[in-house]
Protein backbone atom coordinates (compact mmCIF):
# COMPACT_ATOMS: atom_id res chain seq x y z
CA UNK A 1 0.00 0.00 0.00
CA UNK A 2 1.44 3.26 -0.81
CA UNK A 3 1.33 6.19 1.92
CA UNK A 4 1.21 9.86 2.04
CA UNK A 5 4.94 11.52 2.15
CA UNK A 6 6.25 14.15 3.60
CA UNK A 7 10.03 15.73 4.24
CA UNK A 8 8.22 17.49 7.52
CA UNK A 9 5.03 16.20 8.89
CA UNK A 10 2.62 18.53 10.90
CA UNK A 11 2.84 18.38 14.86
CA UNK A 12 -0.44 16.21 15.73
CA UNK A 13 -3.71 18.58 15.69
CA UNK A 14 -1.63 21.74 13.92
CA UNK A 15 -2.14 23.41 11.28
CA UNK A 16 0.38 22.03 8.31
CA UNK A 17 3.30 24.51 7.80
CA UNK A 18 3.03 24.15 4.37
CA UNK A 19 -0.48 25.51 3.89
CA UNK A 20 0.84 29.07 3.27
CA UNK A 21 2.60 28.08 -0.03
CA UNK A 22 -0.28 26.74 -1.35
CA UNK A 23 -2.70 29.81 0.07
CA UNK A 24 0.12 31.95 -1.54
CA UNK A 25 0.10 30.44 -4.72
CA UNK A 26 -3.88 30.61 -5.09
CA UNK A 27 -3.87 34.07 -4.32
CA UNK A 28 -1.15 34.65 -7.57
CA UNK A 29 -3.06 32.73 -9.20
CA UNK A 30 -6.71 34.09 -8.62
CA UNK A 31 -5.25 37.59 -9.55
CA UNK A 32 -4.27 36.67 -13.14
CA UNK A 33 -7.17 34.78 -13.73
CA UNK A 34 -9.75 36.87 -12.38
CA UNK A 35 -7.74 40.08 -13.66
CA UNK A 36 -7.96 38.80 -17.44
CA UNK A 37 -11.28 37.11 -16.94
CA UNK A 38 -12.91 40.27 -15.78
CA UNK A 39 -11.58 42.30 -18.53
CA UNK A 40 -12.61 39.81 -21.39
CA UNK A 41 -15.91 41.01 -22.10
CA UNK A 42 -15.09 44.70 -21.90
CA UNK A 43 -12.31 43.79 -24.45
CA UNK A 44 -13.97 41.78 -26.74
CA UNK A 45 -16.79 44.38 -26.80
CA UNK A 46 -14.31 47.16 -27.44
CA UNK A 47 -11.69 45.61 -29.57
CA UNK A 48 -11.56 42.27 -30.96
CA UNK A 49 -15.55 42.21 -32.26
CA UNK A 50 -15.25 45.38 -34.07
CA UNK A 51 -15.83 43.43 -36.98
CA UNK A 52 -19.29 42.88 -36.28
CA UNK A 53 -22.16 45.06 -36.66
CA UNK A 54 -22.87 46.53 -32.91
CA UNK A 55 -26.11 44.81 -32.52
CA UNK A 56 -24.49 41.51 -32.66
CA UNK A 57 -21.00 42.35 -30.58
CA UNK A 58 -23.09 41.87 -27.02
CA UNK A 59 -24.08 38.09 -28.03
CA UNK A 60 -20.87 37.01 -29.32
CA UNK A 61 -19.13 38.28 -26.43
CA UNK A 62 -21.24 36.49 -23.95
CA UNK A 63 -20.58 33.58 -26.38
CA UNK A 64 -17.04 33.49 -26.20
CA UNK A 65 -17.23 34.85 -22.65
CA UNK A 66 -19.06 31.49 -21.79
CA UNK A 67 -17.41 29.06 -23.77
CA UNK A 68 -14.19 30.05 -22.38
CA UNK A 69 -15.80 29.64 -18.81
CA UNK A 70 -16.91 26.46 -19.65
CA UNK A 71 -13.35 24.83 -20.77
CA UNK A 72 -11.91 26.39 -17.68
CA UNK A 73 -14.37 24.23 -15.80
CA UNK A 74 -14.24 21.42 -18.33
CA UNK A 75 -10.37 21.28 -18.54
CA UNK A 76 -10.35 19.72 -14.95
CA UNK A 77 -11.56 15.94 -16.21
CA UNK A 78 -8.33 16.06 -17.36
CA UNK A 79 -6.36 17.19 -14.93
CA UNK A 80 -7.60 15.24 -12.18
CA UNK A 81 -7.51 12.23 -14.12
CA UNK A 82 -3.99 12.47 -15.33
CA UNK A 83 -3.30 13.76 -11.60
CA UNK A 84 -4.88 10.03 -9.93
CA UNK A 85 -3.62 7.89 -12.38
CA UNK A 86 -0.57 9.31 -13.75
CA UNK A 87 2.22 12.51 -12.11
CA UNK A 88 0.01 13.17 -8.92
CA UNK A 89 -0.96 16.52 -7.67
CA UNK A 90 1.98 18.23 -7.27
CA UNK A 91 3.83 17.24 -10.53
CA UNK A 92 0.12 18.16 -12.81
CA UNK A 93 -0.16 21.38 -10.63
CA UNK A 94 3.23 22.47 -11.71
CA UNK A 95 3.50 21.61 -15.39
CA UNK A 96 0.29 23.09 -16.05
CA UNK A 97 1.11 25.95 -14.49
CA UNK A 98 3.26 26.56 -17.09
CA UNK A 99 1.07 26.07 -19.87
CA UNK A 100 -1.29 28.47 -17.96
CA UNK A 101 1.54 31.08 -18.08
CA UNK A 102 2.20 30.44 -22.26
CA UNK A 103 -1.41 31.32 -22.43
CA UNK A 104 -1.26 34.62 -20.33
CA UNK A 105 1.61 35.42 -23.20
CA UNK A 106 -0.55 34.53 -26.31
CA UNK A 107 -3.17 37.38 -24.49
CA UNK A 108 -0.67 39.78 -24.20
CA UNK A 109 1.26 39.75 -27.30
CA UNK A 110 -1.86 38.82 -29.82
CA UNK A 111 -3.98 41.47 -28.85
CA UNK A 112 -5.22 42.44 -32.07
CA UNK A 113 -5.26 38.98 -33.73
CA UNK A 114 -8.33 36.88 -32.91
CA UNK A 115 -6.81 33.32 -33.72
CA UNK A 116 -3.72 34.26 -31.50
CA UNK A 117 -5.78 35.39 -28.74
CA UNK A 118 -8.34 32.89 -28.84
CA UNK A 119 -5.32 30.14 -28.78
CA UNK A 120 -4.55 32.09 -25.53
CA UNK A 121 -7.61 31.40 -23.99
CA UNK A 122 -7.48 27.72 -24.78
CA UNK A 123 -4.26 27.44 -22.95
CA UNK A 124 -5.51 29.67 -20.00
CA UNK A 125 -8.28 27.33 -19.81
CA UNK A 126 -6.63 24.09 -20.06
CA UNK A 127 -3.68 25.43 -17.48
CA UNK A 128 -6.38 27.12 -15.33
CA UNK A 129 -8.63 23.68 -15.82
CA UNK A 130 -5.89 21.15 -15.19
CA UNK A 131 -4.70 22.51 -11.80
CA UNK A 132 -8.29 23.67 -10.68
CA UNK A 133 -9.76 20.37 -9.07
CA UNK A 134 -6.02 19.66 -7.80
CA UNK A 135 -4.97 22.45 -5.79
CA UNK A 136 -8.33 22.26 -3.59
CA UNK A 137 -7.87 18.64 -2.97
CA UNK A 138 -4.11 18.81 -2.57
CA UNK A 139 -5.13 21.08 0.41
CA UNK A 140 -7.27 18.87 2.18
CA UNK A 141 -4.15 15.95 1.74
CA UNK A 142 -2.39 17.95 4.24
CA UNK A 143 -4.59 17.07 7.09
CA UNK A 144 -5.72 13.79 8.30
CA UNK A 145 -8.02 12.63 11.05
CA UNK A 146 -5.90 14.25 13.94
CA UNK A 147 -5.95 17.86 11.99
CA UNK A 148 -9.05 17.66 10.27
CA UNK A 149 -11.10 20.00 12.16
CA UNK A 150 -8.60 22.70 11.18
CA UNK A 151 -9.62 21.77 7.50
CA UNK A 152 -12.77 23.98 7.68
CA UNK A 153 -10.80 26.95 8.57
CA UNK A 154 -7.91 26.74 6.22
CA UNK A 155 -10.79 25.80 2.95
CA UNK A 156 -12.21 29.09 4.47
CA UNK A 157 -8.63 30.98 4.26
CA UNK A 158 -8.52 29.49 0.94
CA UNK A 159 -11.50 31.04 -0.47
CA UNK A 160 -10.88 34.02 1.36
CA UNK A 161 -7.49 34.46 -0.58
CA UNK A 162 -8.95 33.25 -3.86
CA UNK A 163 -11.48 36.80 -3.09
CA UNK A 164 -8.46 38.59 -1.98
CA UNK A 165 -7.13 38.48 -5.06
CA UNK A 166 -9.60 38.51 -7.36
CA UNK A 167 -10.67 41.85 -5.27
CA UNK A 168 -7.69 43.58 -6.60
CA UNK A 169 -7.86 42.24 -10.03
CA UNK A 170 -11.33 42.94 -10.44
CA UNK A 171 -10.24 47.11 -9.36
CA UNK A 172 -6.97 47.36 -11.02
CA UNK A 173 -7.18 45.54 -14.29
CA UNK A 174 -10.51 47.81 -16.25
CA UNK A 175 -8.32 50.75 -15.34
CA UNK A 176 -4.93 49.06 -16.55
CA UNK A 177 -7.56 48.50 -20.17
CA UNK A 178 -8.46 51.86 -20.22
CA UNK A 179 -5.05 53.37 -19.07
CA UNK A 180 -2.55 50.87 -20.04
CA UNK A 181 -4.18 49.51 -22.88
CA UNK A 182 -4.60 45.29 -23.57
CA UNK A 183 -1.44 44.32 -24.03
CA UNK A 184 -0.55 45.30 -20.55
CA UNK A 185 -4.15 44.62 -18.71
CA UNK A 186 -3.16 40.86 -19.98
CA UNK A 187 0.22 40.95 -19.65
CA UNK A 188 0.09 41.69 -15.23
CA UNK A 189 -2.18 38.54 -14.80
CA UNK A 190 0.86 36.45 -16.75
CA UNK A 191 3.16 38.30 -14.54
CA UNK A 192 1.18 37.10 -11.47
CA UNK A 193 0.76 33.32 -12.89
CA UNK A 194 4.55 33.40 -13.11
CA UNK A 195 4.89 34.70 -9.34
CA UNK A 196 2.22 32.05 -8.44
CA UNK A 197 4.13 28.76 -9.86
CA UNK A 198 7.62 29.96 -8.44
CA UNK A 199 5.53 30.21 -4.54
CA UNK A 200 4.15 26.38 -5.27
CA UNK A 201 7.75 25.86 -6.26
CA UNK A 202 9.55 26.57 -3.92
CA UNK A 203 7.10 24.80 -1.08
CA UNK A 204 7.76 21.24 -2.72
CA UNK A 205 9.95 20.26 -0.10
CA UNK A 206 6.97 20.58 2.81
CA UNK A 207 3.92 19.34 1.08
CA UNK A 208 2.62 15.73 2.19
CA UNK A 209 2.67 13.63 -1.37
CA UNK A 210 -0.12 11.42 -1.84
CA UNK A 211 0.91 9.20 -4.55
CA UNK A 212 -1.45 8.53 -7.93
CA UNK A 213 -3.21 5.67 -7.64
CA UNK A 214 -2.53 2.57 -9.37
CA UNK A 215 -4.32 1.10 -11.38
CA UNK A 216 -7.22 -0.54 -9.60
CA UNK A 217 -9.25 -3.44 -10.64
CA UNK A 218 -11.92 -2.39 -8.07
CA UNK A 219 -12.32 0.96 -9.60
CA UNK A 220 -15.37 3.52 -10.11
CA UNK A 221 -15.89 2.77 -13.56
CA UNK A 222 -14.69 -0.70 -12.97
CA UNK A 223 -17.39 -1.45 -10.64
CA UNK A 224 -20.10 0.68 -12.82
CA UNK A 225 -19.18 -1.66 -15.71
CA UNK A 226 -19.62 -4.74 -14.02
CA UNK A 227 -22.88 -3.39 -12.28
CA UNK A 228 -24.23 -3.06 -16.14
CA UNK A 229 -23.22 -5.80 -17.67
CA UNK A 230 -23.97 -8.23 -15.32
CA UNK A 231 -26.26 -11.02 -15.99
CA UNK A 232 -28.68 -12.09 -13.39
CA UNK A 233 -30.88 -15.67 -14.16
CA UNK A 234 -34.58 -14.66 -14.83
CA UNK A 235 -33.87 -11.06 -15.01
CA UNK A 236 -33.66 -8.08 -17.66
CA UNK A 237 -30.80 -5.57 -17.91
CA UNK A 238 -32.71 -2.60 -17.48
CA UNK A 239 -29.95 -0.46 -16.28
CA UNK A 240 -27.53 -1.54 -19.49
CA UNK A 241 -30.59 -0.35 -21.70
CA UNK A 242 -30.64 2.64 -20.33
CA UNK A 243 -27.41 3.50 -20.35
CA UNK A 244 -27.10 2.33 -24.13
CA UNK A 245 -29.90 4.41 -24.58
CA UNK A 246 -27.90 7.32 -23.13
CA UNK A 247 -24.82 6.75 -25.09
CA UNK A 248 -27.22 6.31 -28.67
CA UNK A 249 -28.99 10.05 -27.73
CA UNK A 250 -25.37 11.41 -27.06
CA UNK A 251 -24.09 10.14 -30.43
CA UNK A 252 -27.52 11.56 -32.18
CA UNK A 253 -27.12 15.29 -30.75
CA UNK A 254 -23.67 14.98 -31.51
CA UNK A 255 -24.23 14.13 -35.65
CA UNK A 256 -27.56 17.07 -35.40
CA UNK A 257 -25.27 19.73 -33.51
CA UNK A 258 -22.02 19.52 -33.32
CA UNK A 259 -21.36 21.80 -36.56
CA UNK A 260 -23.13 24.96 -35.61
CA UNK A 261 -23.00 24.34 -31.86
CA UNK A 262 -19.76 22.26 -31.01
CA UNK A 263 -19.14 23.19 -27.25
CA UNK A 264 -23.39 22.67 -26.66
CA UNK A 265 -23.31 19.70 -28.44
CA UNK A 266 -20.36 17.64 -26.38
CA UNK A 267 -21.30 19.33 -23.12
CA UNK A 268 -24.81 17.89 -24.08
CA UNK A 269 -23.79 14.46 -25.05
CA UNK A 270 -21.12 13.87 -22.06
CA UNK A 271 -24.09 14.73 -19.73
CA UNK A 272 -26.11 12.20 -21.56
CA UNK A 273 -23.70 9.80 -21.08
CA UNK A 274 -23.18 10.32 -17.23
CA UNK A 275 -26.88 10.85 -16.57
CA UNK A 276 -27.57 7.74 -18.29
CA UNK A 277 -24.85 5.70 -17.74
CA UNK A 278 -25.35 6.28 -14.00
CA UNK A 279 -28.43 6.09 -13.51
CA UNK A 280 -28.80 3.01 -15.30
CA UNK A 281 -25.55 1.57 -12.79
CA UNK A 282 -27.23 2.56 -9.70
CA UNK A 283 -30.34 0.31 -11.04
CA UNK A 284 -27.97 -2.53 -11.27
CA UNK A 285 -25.08 -1.63 -8.36
CA UNK A 286 -26.11 -4.73 -6.10
CA UNK A 287 -24.85 -6.98 -9.53
CA UNK A 288 -21.64 -6.00 -9.12
CA UNK A 289 -21.31 -7.41 -4.86
CA UNK A 290 -18.72 -10.65 -5.15
CA UNK A 291 -17.44 -9.22 -8.30
CA UNK A 292 -15.91 -6.59 -6.20
CA UNK A 293 -15.61 -5.88 -2.69
CA UNK A 294 -18.16 -3.83 -0.64
CA UNK A 295 -16.43 -1.30 -0.14
CA UNK A 296 -15.79 -0.96 -3.81
CA UNK A 297 -19.40 -0.86 -4.40
CA UNK A 298 -20.10 1.39 -1.48
CA UNK A 299 -18.16 3.75 -3.00
CA UNK A 300 -19.11 3.57 -6.05
CA UNK A 301 -22.76 4.40 -5.61
CA UNK A 302 -21.33 7.15 -3.13
CA UNK A 303 -20.15 8.74 -6.10
CA UNK A 304 -23.52 8.57 -8.01
CA UNK A 305 -25.11 10.48 -5.07
CA UNK A 306 -22.52 12.70 -5.32
CA UNK A 307 -22.57 13.74 -8.70
CA UNK A 308 -26.58 14.29 -8.52
CA UNK A 309 -25.59 16.88 -5.65
CA UNK A 310 -23.44 18.75 -8.36
CA UNK A 311 -26.02 18.45 -10.83
CA UNK A 312 -28.61 20.35 -9.00
CA UNK A 313 -26.28 22.63 -8.60
CA UNK A 314 -25.18 23.81 -11.81
CA UNK A 315 -28.04 26.68 -12.37
CA UNK A 316 -26.11 28.61 -9.42
CA UNK A 317 -23.43 28.79 -11.89
CA UNK A 318 -25.56 30.11 -14.82
CA UNK A 319 -26.51 32.40 -12.35
CA UNK A 320 -23.11 33.58 -11.10
CA UNK A 321 -21.04 33.34 -14.01
CA UNK A 322 -23.06 35.98 -15.53
CA UNK A 323 -21.96 38.68 -13.38
CA UNK A 324 -18.82 39.27 -15.56
CA UNK A 325 -21.10 38.82 -18.95
CA UNK A 326 -24.91 40.30 -18.82
CA UNK A 327 -24.07 42.24 -15.82
CA UNK A 328 -21.63 44.04 -17.29
CA UNK A 329 -23.71 44.75 -20.26
CA UNK A 330 -26.84 45.89 -17.80
CA UNK A 331 -23.93 48.16 -16.17
CA UNK A 332 -23.28 49.69 -19.39
CA UNK A 333 -26.75 50.72 -19.88
CA UNK A 334 -26.80 52.80 -16.34
CA UNK A 335 -25.66 55.57 -14.88
CA UNK A 336 -22.43 55.77 -13.02
CA UNK A 337 -23.19 59.00 -10.12
CA UNK A 338 -19.73 60.68 -10.44
CA UNK A 339 -21.19 64.12 -9.17
CA UNK A 340 -22.93 62.65 -5.79
CA UNK A 341 -20.52 62.77 -2.84
CA UNK A 342 -20.67 59.32 -1.84
CA UNK A 343 -19.97 57.23 -4.89
CA UNK A 344 -16.44 56.49 -5.19
CA UNK A 345 -14.82 58.59 -8.03
CA UNK A 346 -12.06 58.02 -7.91
CA UNK A 347 -11.75 54.46 -7.54
CA UNK A 348 -14.92 53.22 -10.10
CA UNK A 349 -14.92 54.38 -13.07
CA UNK A 350 -16.27 51.39 -15.02
CA UNK A 351 -19.04 49.35 -15.01
CA UNK A 352 -16.68 46.29 -15.22
CA UNK A 353 -15.30 47.25 -11.86
CA UNK A 354 -18.57 46.88 -9.95
CA UNK A 355 -17.04 43.00 -10.10
CA UNK A 356 -15.00 44.10 -7.06
CA UNK A 357 -18.08 43.84 -4.70
CA UNK A 358 -18.10 40.17 -5.30
CA UNK A 359 -14.56 39.18 -3.42
CA UNK A 360 -14.97 42.01 -1.22
CA UNK A 361 -18.07 41.04 0.02
CA UNK A 362 -16.73 37.71 0.64
CA UNK A 363 -13.73 38.33 2.85
CA UNK A 364 -16.50 39.61 4.91
CA UNK A 365 -18.88 37.40 4.58
CA UNK A 366 -16.57 34.27 5.17
CA UNK A 367 -15.23 35.60 8.86
CA UNK A 368 -18.99 36.76 9.44
CA UNK A 369 -20.54 33.61 9.22
CA UNK A 370 -18.10 31.82 11.11
CA UNK A 371 -17.25 33.67 13.63
CA UNK A 372 -20.95 35.31 14.36
CA UNK A 373 -23.38 33.72 12.78
CA UNK A 374 -22.88 30.21 13.18
CA UNK A 375 -21.92 30.39 16.66
CA UNK A 376 -25.17 31.91 17.20
CA UNK A 377 -26.88 29.53 15.39
CA UNK A 378 -25.28 26.68 17.47
CA UNK A 379 -26.11 28.44 20.96
CA UNK A 380 -29.63 27.75 19.97
CA UNK A 381 -28.81 23.78 18.87
CA UNK A 382 -28.83 24.70 15.46
CA UNK A 383 -26.21 23.10 13.48
CA UNK A 384 -26.89 24.19 9.86
CA UNK A 385 -25.71 21.40 7.48
CA UNK A 386 -23.07 21.39 4.61
CA UNK A 387 -26.16 20.37 2.24
CA UNK A 388 -28.51 23.01 3.67
CA UNK A 389 -26.08 26.28 3.37
CA UNK A 390 -25.73 25.21 -0.10
CA UNK A 391 -29.79 24.70 -0.91
CA UNK A 392 -29.83 28.15 1.09
CA UNK A 393 -27.24 29.44 -0.95
CA UNK A 394 -29.82 28.79 -4.79
CA UNK A 395 -32.26 30.76 -3.16
CA UNK A 396 -30.29 34.10 -2.54
CA UNK A 397 -29.05 33.83 -6.01
CA UNK A 398 -32.55 33.49 -7.41
CA UNK A 399 -33.47 36.65 -5.30
CA UNK A 400 -30.31 38.37 -6.95
CA UNK A 401 -31.23 38.05 -10.38
CA UNK A 402 -34.89 38.90 -9.21
CA UNK A 403 -33.49 42.08 -8.02
CA UNK A 404 -31.26 42.53 -11.27
CA UNK A 405 -34.47 41.98 -13.67
CA UNK A 406 -36.10 44.68 -11.69
CA UNK A 407 -33.51 47.22 -12.73
CA UNK A 408 -33.64 46.15 -16.32
CA UNK A 409 -37.34 46.83 -16.45
CA UNK A 410 -36.55 50.29 -15.36
CA UNK A 411 -34.23 50.99 -17.72
CA UNK A 412 -35.91 49.14 -20.09
CA UNK A 413 -38.84 52.36 -19.88
CA UNK A 414 -35.77 55.11 -20.41
CA UNK A 415 -34.99 55.88 -16.64
CA UNK A 416 -31.35 57.00 -15.90
CA UNK A 417 -31.26 54.00 -13.72
CA UNK A 418 -27.59 54.57 -11.19
CA UNK A 419 -25.62 51.64 -10.83
CA UNK A 420 -25.06 51.89 -7.64
CA UNK A 421 -28.49 49.62 -7.38
CA UNK A 422 -26.54 47.23 -8.60
CA UNK A 423 -24.70 46.62 -4.47
CA UNK A 424 -27.96 44.96 -4.06
CA UNK A 425 -28.04 42.28 -6.39
CA UNK A 426 -23.55 41.92 -6.00
CA UNK A 427 -25.03 41.44 -2.38
CA UNK A 428 -27.27 38.74 -2.62
CA UNK A 429 -25.32 36.97 -5.05
CA UNK A 430 -22.09 37.12 -3.35
CA UNK A 431 -23.58 35.28 0.17
CA UNK A 432 -25.43 32.70 -2.60
CA UNK A 433 -21.64 31.94 -3.63
CA UNK A 434 -20.48 32.02 0.06
CA UNK A 435 -23.02 29.20 0.83
CA UNK A 436 -22.62 27.49 -2.17
CA UNK A 437 -19.06 27.62 -3.48
CA UNK A 438 -17.14 27.55 -0.14
CA UNK A 439 -19.23 24.90 1.20
CA UNK A 440 -18.77 22.98 -2.19
CA UNK A 441 -15.04 22.78 -1.95
CA UNK A 442 -15.18 21.21 1.80
CA UNK A 443 -17.74 19.12 0.81
CA UNK A 444 -16.63 17.45 -2.07
CA UNK A 445 -13.37 16.34 -0.59
CA UNK A 446 -15.09 15.32 2.26
CA UNK A 447 -17.47 12.84 0.11
CA UNK A 448 -15.28 11.48 -2.37
CA UNK A 449 -14.10 7.92 -1.80
CA UNK A 450 -10.22 7.70 -1.02
CA UNK A 451 -8.97 7.06 -4.62
CA UNK A 452 -11.53 9.22 -6.15
CA UNK A 453 -10.64 12.77 -4.73
CA UNK A 454 -9.08 14.55 -7.79
CA UNK A 455 -12.23 13.06 -10.01
CA UNK A 456 -14.56 13.86 -7.81
CA UNK A 457 -13.25 17.26 -7.38
CA UNK A 458 -12.90 17.73 -11.40
CA UNK A 459 -16.76 16.67 -11.56
CA UNK A 460 -17.76 19.45 -8.90
CA UNK A 461 -15.86 21.69 -11.61
CA UNK A 462 -17.77 20.30 -14.47
CA UNK A 463 -20.86 21.38 -13.10
CA UNK A 464 -19.64 24.97 -14.01
CA UNK A 465 -19.31 23.99 -17.25
CA UNK A 466 -22.92 22.89 -17.21
CA UNK A 467 -24.14 26.37 -15.35
CA UNK A 468 -22.28 28.03 -18.27
CA UNK A 469 -23.69 25.46 -21.20
CA UNK A 470 -27.56 26.85 -19.87
CA UNK A 471 -26.12 30.07 -21.30
CA UNK A 472 -25.02 29.29 -24.13
CA UNK A 473 -28.19 27.21 -24.83
CA UNK A 474 -30.59 29.91 -23.50
CA UNK A 475 -28.50 32.78 -25.67
CA UNK A 476 -29.01 30.25 -29.12
CA UNK A 477 -32.87 29.67 -27.70
CA UNK A 478 -33.33 33.67 -27.99
CA UNK A 479 -32.36 34.03 -31.68
CA UNK A 480 -34.73 31.63 -33.19
CA UNK A 481 -37.82 33.67 -34.23
CA UNK A 482 -40.25 32.29 -32.38
CA UNK A 483 -38.68 32.06 -28.82
CA UNK A 484 -38.13 36.14 -29.95
CA UNK A 485 -41.95 36.14 -30.89
CA UNK A 486 -42.90 35.28 -27.37
CA UNK A 487 -40.71 36.93 -25.51
CA UNK A 488 -41.76 39.90 -27.67
CA UNK A 489 -45.34 38.93 -26.79
CA UNK A 490 -44.67 39.14 -22.88
CA UNK A 491 -44.43 42.79 -23.07
CA UNK A 492 -40.88 42.92 -21.36
CA UNK A 493 -37.57 43.36 -23.09
CA UNK A 494 -35.91 39.92 -24.30
CA UNK A 495 -33.00 41.17 -21.44
CA UNK A 496 -35.70 41.75 -18.28
CA UNK A 497 -37.68 38.30 -19.42
CA UNK A 498 -33.89 36.28 -19.46
CA UNK A 499 -33.31 37.57 -16.00
CA UNK A 500 -36.16 36.67 -14.24
CA UNK A 501 -36.25 33.15 -16.46
CA UNK A 502 -32.99 32.49 -14.61
CA UNK A 503 -34.46 33.60 -11.44
CA UNK A 504 -37.12 30.98 -11.46
CA UNK A 505 -34.43 28.07 -12.58
CA UNK A 506 -32.33 28.85 -9.56
CA UNK A 507 -35.75 28.63 -7.05
CA UNK A 508 -36.57 25.52 -9.25
CA UNK A 509 -33.15 23.69 -8.23
CA UNK A 510 -33.29 24.81 -4.71
CA UNK A 511 -36.46 23.13 -4.27
CA UNK A 512 -35.23 20.01 -6.19
CA UNK A 513 -31.88 20.31 -4.05
CA UNK A 514 -33.99 20.40 -0.65
CA UNK A 515 -35.65 17.26 -1.46
CA UNK A 516 -32.72 15.25 -2.04
CA UNK A 517 -31.25 17.22 0.59
CA UNK A 518 -33.26 15.29 3.23
CA UNK A 519 -32.22 11.75 1.77
CA UNK A 520 -28.69 12.22 0.94
CA UNK A 521 -26.01 10.02 3.59
CA UNK A 522 -23.26 12.16 4.33
CA UNK A 523 -20.06 10.61 4.65
CA UNK A 524 -16.73 11.11 6.31
CA UNK A 525 -13.63 10.36 3.83
CA UNK A 526 -10.64 11.94 5.08
CA UNK A 527 -7.65 10.00 5.85
CA UNK A 528 -6.94 8.34 9.25
CA UNK A 529 -3.00 8.70 8.90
Amino acid sequence: MMHATAAQPASTGALPRQIPYIIGNEGCERFSFYGMRNILTPFLMSSLLLYLPLAERAGVAKDVFHTFVIGVYFFPLLGGWISDRFFGKYNTVLWMSLVYCAGHACLALFEAHRTGFYFGLLLIALGSGGIKPLVSSFVGDQFDQSNKHLAKVVYDAFYWIINFGSFFASLLMPIVLRTQGPAWAFGIPGILMFIATVIFWAGRRKYVMVPPAPSDPHGFLRVVRTALLARVPGRGRPGLALAVTGLALALLVLVLYAVGHFVIAVLAALGLVIAFGGSGAALQMERARGAHPDTAVDGARAVLRILIVFAIVTPFWSLFDQKASTWILQGNAMVIPHDAWWWPSWLVREPAQMQALNPILVMLLIPFNNLVVYPFLRRFGIEVSALQRMGSGLVFAGLAWVFAAMLQLSIDTGDAVSIAWQVAPYALLTLGEVLVSATGLEFAYSQAPPKMKGVIMSFWLLSVSYGNLWVLITNAAVRNEAVTARIAASGISENAFLMFFFAGFAFLAALVFALYAQRYPVQDHYRTS
